[in-house]
C-alpha cells in the first residue's frame, strides 16, 4: 500500500519520460506532494516557486500558453484560497491547459490542524466555470488520472489525499474522466464516494451485505463533470442515496448529487462528512471517527435512507 501521493509523483516520473511538453511547479512543499520524484529526473522542467502560490498559477498560465503541460502542485488549503482568483482569472477563464494537483486533502491530513484541512476546496473549485475537478480514490485510480489530465485539453484540478490507501482496483480498471466506477452492484441502496471514503463506503457494503442489504457502491472519482447517467440510474433502480466525503457536507460531493437528482430523479439524499466545523489537530483515523467519516457511519446513513424512502 502506498499514499496517493506517492503515486501521483511516480506518475509524473513516467509522463516526464514520455512527454517532453510536461513540466512541474512547486510551491515549497516537494516533499510533502511528491512532485521531488519528477525535479531528481528532470531539474530543468522543475520549477520550485517558494511560498507564493498565487504566483506559481500565474506562472502555470504562462507555461500553458507556450504551449506546455504544467502541473502546478501545492496542498489543497492553499491552491483553493491562496491562489483561487488567479486559477479563476489566468487559467479556468482563458480555459488554459493546466493542471493542478493538490494533495494533504480533507481532516486525514490530521496533526496540522484546521489550518491546513481543507474541507472547503470541492465547493471553491466546482462552481468555477471551466475547471474540471477530479478526487481519485486509490493509488491506480490516481495513476490514471494523472495519465488522463495529461491528455485533457483544459484546467483541471485534482485533489489528492495524505494517508497511504489501499489499492481497490486492478491496473485494467476502465477509468475515464467523467465516468463513475461502479465499485459494488447493489439494488436496495446506493453509496456515492470519493477519495479516502471509497475504501470506507466498500466496507459499509459488506457490513451491510452481512445484514442482508444490497448496497450499490460508486466511486464519483470525477465531481466535475459529473455522472448524471450513473446516478440517474442509480437513484431509480435503488431509491435512496448516501454520499461519502472528507469535506464539509456543504457544496462538495453530497451538494453535487444532490443538485443532480433534485433535477433528474428526487431520492433521499443523506450525506456524510464534515457538518459544517473546523476539526481538531490529531492523528488522522482519531479525527476521521470524531468527525464520523467512518464505515459504521456510511452503513448507518445507508440503513437511514432506506427508512426515509419507504415513507
Amino acid at each position: 500500500m502506498i499514499s496517493n501521493r506517492e503515486a501521483y509523483g511516480d506518475a509524473l516520473v513516467s509522463l516526464g519520460e514520455t512527454n517532453s511538453r510536461v513540466v512541474v511547479l512547486e510551491a515549497d512543499l516537494g516533499k510533502s506532494t511528491q512532485t521531488v520524484r519528477f525535479r531528481n529526473h528532470f531539474p530543468d522542467r522543475y520549477f520550485e516557486m517558494g511560498i507564493a502560490e498565487a504566483n506559481m498559477m500565474g506562472y502555470a498560465a504562462g507555461l500553458a500558453a507556450t504551449g506546455k503541460i504544467p502541473f502546478a502542485s501545492t496542498f489543497c488549503v492553499f491552491a483553493s484560497m491562496r491562489a483561487i482568483e488567479p486559477i479563476r482569472n489566468s487559467i479556468a477563464y482563458p480555459r488554459l491547459n493546466v493542471k493542478i494537483v493538490a494533495t494533504n486533502a480533507g481532516i486525514e491530513i490530521g496533526a496540522d490542524g484546521a489550518t491546513h484541512q481543507s474541507i472547503e476546496d470541492i465547493a471553491i473549485t466546482r462552481a468555477i466555470p471551466n475547471l474540471t475537478v477530479v478526487a481519485p480514490s486509490d493509488p491506480i485510480v490516481t495513476t490514471k488520472t494523472i495519465e488522463a489530465a495529461a491528455a485533457w485539453d483544459g484546467p483541471m484540478y485534482i485533489r489528492i489525499g495524505r494517508q497511504v490507501t489501499p489499492c481497490l482496483y486492478s491496473e485494467d480498471i476502465d477509468f475515464e474522466v467523467g465516468r463513475a466506477i461502479v465499485v459494488r452492484p447493489g439494488n436496495d441502496v446506493t453509496i456515492v464516494a470519493i477519495g479516502n471514503m471509497v475504501c470506507r463506503a466498500v466496507a459499509a457494503a459488506d457490513r451491510l451485505a452481512a445484514q442482508g442489504i444490497s448496497a450499490r457502491v460508486l466511486d464519483m472519482h470525477t465531481i466535475k463533470p459529473i455522472d448524471v447517467k450513473a446516478l440517474s440510474e442509480a437513484a431509480e433502480q435503488t431509491g435512496c442515496v448516501v454520499t461519502a466525503e472528507d469535506h464539509t457536507v456543504l457544496g462538495g460531493l453530497g451538494g453535487a448529487v444532490a443538485e443532480v437528482l433534485g433535477s433528474h430523479r428526487a431520492v433521499p439524499v443523506l450525506r456524510v462528512g464534515v457538518n459544517d466545523c473546523f476539526a481538531e489537530s490529531g492523528e488522522a483515523e482519531e479525527l476521521l471517527e470524531k468527525y464520523g467519516l467512518t464505515t459504521a457511519r456510511i452503513a448507518a446513513a445507508a440503513i437511514e435512507s432506506m427508512k426515509l424512502r419507504a415513507k
